[in-house]
């Protein structure tokens, strides 16, 4: 198997999985503290923009940390 055909497929099985639990909240009810936590979906779509966000704030943080190629020398 060829390591693109093993990327598509690798893709799929997320992509199912993902419809997998969000089809799943249909068939509980929750608890949430807030009116948002009960809407479907709202936990991994939460947990997808914090991740986003927590990349570009690192990318952004390089910038200020960042050293010279040759500090550490």
């Amino acid at each position: 198997m060829d390591s693109r055909e093993f990327g598509n497929r690798a893709f799929w099985v997320v992509v199912t999985l993902c419809a997998l639990s969000v089809g799943a909240d249909l068939f509980y009810h929750k608890h949430g503290i807030y009116p948002a936590e009960e809407w479907i979906g709202f936990h991994g779509v939460y947990g997808f923009v914090s991740c986003v966000a927590l990349v570009i704030a690192a990318k952004g943080l390089r910038r200020i940390v960042k050293r010279g190629e040759g500090y550490y020398d």
